[in-house]
């Protein structure tokens, strides 16, 4: 008998680095997740999230929370995907870090996004979790490119991508609430100029997601060869 893994290839994939591991979102880690973001992601007087999921009454965000994590999963293609990972440090559920990318074997671009519970920040843990992520991107899933974007009054934000090696690539004029505009700057990176951590990379799983993914074939060859 087939297991849940083998049905769903992202089920199985580990990406473990020093004290962090990253592994996509089960439905097993959302009461972890709502239990965090209930707690706390950032002062409620501030919206750093271009989407402002965060403002939903505290009644609705788990149900709003559960619900994105079961759609983004359901609407996996090779041309369209979004993945989050469940990250945990020294085995504590710390929070999200996520790629979503549209036209990504044409393109081999997407954007990074992430969020950390608030007793959790401080500690280099959102630097790490994006390292991680953005070397897992280019040394097992043939990214060319990565973005990410922050509001300028997201400082936190902002210097994890200095310091992991964005680069900023333009200022835009945004609605963030009803009635509010704000200025975010989007941010490139390459790998020439990704910042890595000094932990090893360790993968487990990779090469049915890659199938998933339409980057190999079933017979395990690269489609670009």
């Amino acid at each position: 008998m087939r297991t849940l893994e083998d049905i769903w290839p992202l089920f199985g994939l580990r990406i473990t680095a020093g004290p962090l591991q990253l592994r996509p979102v089960a439905d097993a880690d959302i009461p972890g997740l709502v239990a965090l973001a209930v707690e706390g992601i950032h002062p409620a007087d501030r919206m750093p999230f271009s989407y402002p999921w965060t403002s939903a009454p505290r009644d609705e965000l788990p149900r709003d929370m559960a619900a994105y994590y079961w759609r983004t999963r359901a609407g996996i293609t090779p041309d369209r995907w979004t993945v989050d990972f469940a990250v945990r440090r020294d085995g504590e559920l710390v929070g999200v870090q996520g790629f979503g990318t549209d036209g990504y074997l044409v393109t081999h671009t997407g954007e990074t996004g992430s969020w950390l519970g608030q007793r959790h920040q401080g500690r280099g843990t959102g630097t790490l979790m994006r390292q991680t992520l953005c070397a897992f991107l280019f040394d097992h899933l043939d990214a060319e490119e990565i973005t990410s974007a922050a509001f300028l009054d997201n400082p936190a934000s902002l210097a994890v991508s200095r310091k992991v090696g964005y680069l900023p690539n333009g200022d835009f004029r945004e609605r963030r609430r009803p009635g509010e505009m704000a200025l975010n700057r989007k941010l490139r990176l390459t790998e020439p100029a990704l910042v890595r951590h000094e932990h090893e990379l360790r993968v487990e799983g990779l090469a049915p997601v890659r199938r998933l993914l339409g980057l190999d074939r079933a017979d395990g060859s690269d489609r670009t060869t």
